[in-house]
């Protein structure tokens, strides 16, 4: 009840604010300082609010639904701690925290600089009560009772020694489905606890726990660092939006940069922290599978980027007095990447990305998906509405008259394919919602003719001048750096067999970027170091393309068996599985693999299996060994413990959606998962549920369909296998994981099953390397790094 309550006086306090707010932009007298009081009261509010709840959480109060649904009593301070945002309503409760608390920094900001505060605050204030409606009593609150939506519990969360009552009797029922025995839980049930002198607090005593999946160290940093850039991209919203308000954009943009600049760092950071974390957890050896959660995210920091680019010129063009040039341009970019953050949220939390996303949110129910609209709808008919009502002023202030070889067109031609990608993305991204879907390989085949075009402008940026350069003087500045990038990709084609022409023109793009950023960060590191920002951030991006480049394309994959204390060899290096220690108190197994190259020890390995609780599913989790030029990867996929007959030969394939194996002259292509959006919820929940795997087998020229599924009835989890006669071809599923990939075992139909066993543990697993992978990471801290030094310069010039 406190929370709610708290919740509600934001609310209000944030409405009576933002109103405020606009009465002094319109001129009322002794309204600023009303304003000001609303907003601080806001906050406080929004701050007691959160730390109720994280009070609640860590003090075990399962009696509020959202903390029964993701939080346990067996999870550790920091893990517990994240359950906070581990669902839709605390996570929209930890974006609205980080939104206060920034709007505290930037009332500051504008307070100091004229009538600005009125005009920005106005806007960024109805953008914290939007997202306080969403976390509403009537809504979504993060506050909400067990019992405020009847439903029904499983007596293995609840205090066995109050079931003895007689007056719980008809609230206990047995569902017929999974034969579990349930109670219901409703506003009667919490009367009959209170006849009994019994608390709610002191009846629910267990939680579901959290997803086993988001139980790792990164689920602690990954999320706040995210909604820290989500926050940070309304401010160059509501900036752009004063600017047209007074139809003012000389200063704007020195007011804005620094907030594009720290919150295009913050969010390009959290997202890759991110992909550091699947390629840790979910065991495909990746980093970034293009799913449409994460795509959602990398659209509007790619617009964020684009802006950076072309403020870049209009702040340059200002010296030569007026506005500067891109000014349309400019302001639109700063509402876009808000919009696109709005966007993001809303694919996210509609649940329309159910069916093809591992990372999006159950359905919210109609109230919270109509809202959700209504939010984006509001901001970006509020920006438009603005942009068009001085449209005829920004057309008589703007001046664009660029030389083809300019630094100001170049930075402008980034941009614009900057934005390209940003496209390619938004529109694969959005086909779940016209029930579509779009192959992996349409965002790698899209988007390598734009990064090769983004490494030779960044190059070739450098090297123009601004207003004009002349062509002779730019080519013969340019030669040392050509010859040299020309001299280092030949000799890494060489030394790798690189032969793919457009693979080779990537890595001349990448090289030239990094030899010419290296080059003039040597030259102006000598006086001026706050101006290497951008430089910095450039070589962080080459060493980032380089990383893609060896880890993509290099990488090598092998599904193999390992027999307890037989040497096997894989990609040069001899592995021997000596078996498994339990950890964590008996509840997980570390499968241990000793790696030797040669003579040399190397390292262990040690993947881990459990089976959880949570959702009845077998969990795997990866093991890597890093080294100094590459990482050795192991994903566990199955352990026999040598009890068991074993099937017919043939051979295991784990496969990715998008991604096929081959199997003796035919080919199968896995090309989507088939559940509905009941089954999604399900799943994390453990109820029962049945989700298919479609394929698409090719074989002497023809195409055959084919659906494995996999059930879980009763706490069992089943697989089926599918038999098809025409391809002499039997696919039997045998895992389906929450990471979305399938395990398939492909054998022939005319060969029998046999019934085997040899008595050995066998260990079977996915073996990697993942060649410079280390570049990756690297180029993303240079590149943050850059970012930050870019920051404090322009954060200075204020």
């Amino acid at each position: 009840m406190a929370g709610n309550i708290l919740l509600t006086l934001a609310l209000l306090t944030g409405i009576f604010s933002s109103v405020m707010y606009y009465y002094t932009y319109k001129g009322k007298s002794n309204t600023l300082q009303l304003a000001r009081i609303g907003y601080h009261l806001m906050t406080v509010f929004i701050i007691a609010a959160s730390a109720l709840l994280l009070y609640a959480i860590l003090t075990h109060q399962f009696h509020y639904q959202y903390i029964f649904s993701y939080s346990g009593e067996d999870l550790s301070t920091g893990l517990l701690m994240s359950t906070f945002f581990a669902g839709q309503e605390g996570s929209f409760l930890l974006w609205t925290l980080f939104s206060a608390i920034i709007g505290i920094i930037l009332l500051d900001f504008s307070s100091k600089r004229g009538d600005l505060e009125p005009r920005v605050m106005a806007v960024f204030t109805l953008t914290i009560v939007f997202l306080l409606i969403m976390i509403n009593p009537l809504l979504k609150s993060p506050f909400a009772y067990l019992w405020t939506n009847p439903t029904y519990v499983d007596l293995k969360f609840l205090n066995q020694n109050f079931l003895n009552i007689p007056a719980l009797d008809s609230f206990i029922f047995t569902d017929t489905r999974s034969n579990a025995t349930l109670l219901q839980v409703n506003s009667d049930l919490i009367g009959v606890l209170a006849a009994n002198g019994i608390e709610a607090k002191d009846f629910f005593i267990h939680g579901k726990g959290l997803n086993p999946l988001l139980q790792n160290f990164w689920m602690q940093i990954h999320p706040p660092i995210l909604f820290v850039g989500f926050a940070m991209s309304t401010v160059p919203f509501a900036l752009a939006f004063a600017a047209l308000l007074k139809n003012e954009y000389r200063t704007w943009i020195k007011h804005a940069f620094p907030w594009m600049l720290a919150g295009s760092m913050v969010l390009g950071l959290a997202i890759m922290l991110g992909g550091y974390w699947a390629y840790g957890v979910l065991g495909w050896g990746g980093y970034w599978g293009w799913d449409p959660v994460e795509n959602s995210s990398l659209v509007p920091w790619l617009v964020s980027v684009a802006a950076i680019h072309t403020l870049i010129v209009q702040k340059k063009t200002q010296k030569e007095g007026g506005n500067g040039t891109f000014i349309k341009t400019n302001l639109l970019l700063a509402m876009f990447t808000y919009l696109f953050v709005l966007y993001s949220t809303f694919l996210t939390r509609s649940g329309i990305l159910g069916e093809a996303s591992v990372h999006s949110f159950v359905d919210p129910g109609m109230t919270a998906y109509l809202f959700l609209l209504s939010f984006i709808l509001t901001f970006t008919i509020l920006g438009f509405a603005a942009f068009s009502w001085r449209w005829k002023s920004l057309e008589s202030i703007t001046k664009n008259n660029e030389s083809f070889l300019s630094r100001e067109l170049s930075l402008f031609s980034a941009a614009v394919v900057i934005l390209a990608s940003a496209l390619i993305i938004l529109a694969g991204t959005s086909m779940p919602i016209f029930g579509k879907t779009v192959e992996i390989s349409f965002y790698n085949e899209m988007n390598l003719p734009i990064v090769i075009i983004i490494g030779i402008f960044n190059g070739l940026s450098i090297y123009l001048k601004w207003r004009e350069s002349e062509s002779n003087s730019l080519i013969k500045s340019m030669i040392p750096a050509l010859g040299l990038s020309v001299l280092l990709t030949a000799a890494i084609v060489f030394i790798s067999s690189l032969y793919d022409f457009m693979l080779v023109l990537f890595l001349f793009s990448a090289v030239f970027a990094l030899v010419v950023n290296l080059e003039f960060l040597i030259k102006i590191m000598r006086g001026r170091k706050l101006f290497t920002g951008g430089y910095i951030s450039h070589i962080g991006m080459a060493i980032f393309f380089l990383g893609v480049i060896a880890s993509g394309n290099f990488s090598k994959d092998k599904q193999m068996d390992l027999v307890k204390d037989v040497p096997t060899q894989a990609h040069g290096y001899e592995l021997t599985f000596t078996g498994y220690t339990p950890i964590q108190n008996g509840t997980r197994f570390a499968f241990n693999v000793n790696i030797k190259n040669g003579s040399e020890e190397v390292g262990v390995i040690s993947p881990v299996m459990f089976r959880s609780e949570f959702n009845n599913s077998m969990m795997r989790e990866p093991d890597i060994l890093n080294m100094l030029t590459s990482d050795f990867y192991i994903s566990p996929i199955g352990f026999d413990d040598g009890s068991k007959a074993h099937a017919a030969e043939g051979q295991t394939e784990t496969l990715k959606k998008g991604n096929s194996a081959e199997f003796e002259g035919r080919k199968i292509l896995f090309e989507a998962f088939n559940f509905n959006r009941d089954a999604m919820s399900a799943m994390q929940t453990g109820a029962a549920f049945r989700i298919g795997a479609v394929l698409k087998i090719a074989y002497n020229s023809k195409t055959y369909q084919a659906e494995p599924v996999m059930e879980l009835v009763n706490g069992e989890k089943s697989f089926s296998t599918v038999e098809i006669k025409e391809a002499n071809l039997r696919i039997n599923m045998t895992n389906l994981d929450a990471g979305g990939t399938i395990q398939i075992q492909l054998s022939n139909l005319d060969q029998p099953e046999t019934d085997v066993h040899d008595h050995k543990e066998v260990f079977t697993i996915e073996a990697s390397t993942k060649p410079f992978i280390g570049l990756v990471w690297l180029g993303v801290l240079v590149m943050v790094f850059g970012f930050t030094v870019s920051t404090i310069r322009r954060a200075k010039a204020q």
